[in-house]
């Protein structure tokens, strides 16, 4: 008889016990690796709910945003639309049908691991070509770009404040409390810490996105060779700041990042500042980041709730506090911004200005 399979949190606690601690980067890249590798943690089901999958007009208006940019910019052959972390697809579908009926009608292209959410997304859109990263999308035709609560979910590390020094903060495993917990390591870090951390007080966490500034830089590189747009929503701020934003969602709930590694959906807060300054350095126009209500809102998410409101009026209600939803300042429409890369030939974005 085969053994059991170990659990994640199993395997972590053997390679904490053979090499020492693991970094928190490393920690959650594993985790966030198992989690959304072997389930689908969307919906009233799952541990999460995304813009996406609350109304179509969400979708529907990214992808009007994206048409018109590419329409006032030339109608530029070849177009693709790329979507990175994509979910159910549900975004892209509503994204696609809005910009055929503005003729626009891109290859589809998704960056996402996870075989459970590709199965998904092929039964909805059966001919998107999947991806691992972003390396390999095509080389050739202007890319539009969503990143829709992607950045946010990639790992980060976190460097705390101990004494006079900065140390990386490391994940070990306490046999006798039987869980893993976060603590200083010994690695002094030298370099990389902001001005403002100057005068932070004994414990402060500073938190570098080193795996989102990568792909950053990478996807604005090609869209400053390629021709293109992207836009980015997610929740976060404007750095350098300090503070420790990592998180774990489970059942609609929060929970424990340091409890059931891999069951957990992990996230931390995503540095726009970070995110601008490597499209930017890549030679590309940078726009908001906006609070996510201000930007539907322009883009005329109201005018588009009244529509479907008026087409089919036993929804007036859903299609109302799905728009509220979106948009209140107390619900997502501060909590998430929302951020467009433009090629320095292209024009510039709606949902930016009045």
């Amino acid at each position: 008889m085969s053994a059991e399979p170990l659990t994640l949190g199993q395997r972590l606690a053997r390679q904490i016990d053979a090499g020492g601690p693991i970094s928190v980067a490393h920690y959650m890249a594993e985790a966030n690796q198992h989690y959304y590798g072997t389930r689908d943690p969307l919906g009233a089901d799952g541990d999460f709910t995304t813009a996406p999958e609350i109304s179509q007009m969400f979708g529907e208006l990214v992808g009007l945003c994206l048409a018109d940019i590419w329409m006032r910019s030339g109608h530029r052959p070849g177009p693709l639309y790329a979507e990175l972390g994509p979910g159910r697809g549900t975004l892209a579908s509503d994204a696609l049908r809005a910009m055929e009926g503005a003729m626009l009608a891109p290859r589809v292209h998704f960056v996402e691991t996870s075989p459970t959410l590709r199965e998904r997304q092929h039964a909805l859109l059966p001919h998107v070509v999947h991806h691992d990263s972003v390396e390999t999308l095509p080389e050739t035709g202007p890319l539009l770009v969503v990143a829709n609560e992607f950045f946010d979910a990639l790992p980060v590390r976190q460097i705390i404040r101990v004494a006079d020094q900065w140390r990386e903060r490391v994940v070990i495993r306490r046999e006798s409390e039987g869980r893993f917990l976060a603590v200083p390591g010994y690695r002094r870090i030298e370099s990389g810490i902001p001005a403002i951390a100057a005068d932070a007080p004994d414990g402060a966490i500073f938190e570098s996105p080193d795996a989102g500034a990568t792909i950053a830089f990478t996807l604005a590189n090609r869209i400053a060779r390629q021709g293109g747009a992207a836009i980015i929503i997610d929740y976060g701020y404007e750095g350098p700041a300090l503070g420790d934003s990592l998180q774990a969602v489970r059942d609609h709930g929060f929970a424990d990042p340091f409890a059931d590694p891999g069951e957990v959906d992990l996230t931390a807060h995503v540095d726009f500042t970070v995110i601008g300054n490597m499209a930017r350095h890549a030679g590309l126009r940078v726009f908001g980041p906006v609070g996510q209500g201000a930007f539907l809102q322009r883009l005329g998410i109201d005018a588009r709730a009244a529509q479907l409101a008026a087409t089919s009026p036993a929804r007036a209600q859903e299609v109302e506090a799905a728009r509220r939803r979106l948009t209140d300042e107390n619900a997502m429409g501060n909590l998430f911004r929302a951020m467009t890369w433009v090629h320095p030939d292209w024009a510039d974005p709606a949902g930016f200005a009045d």
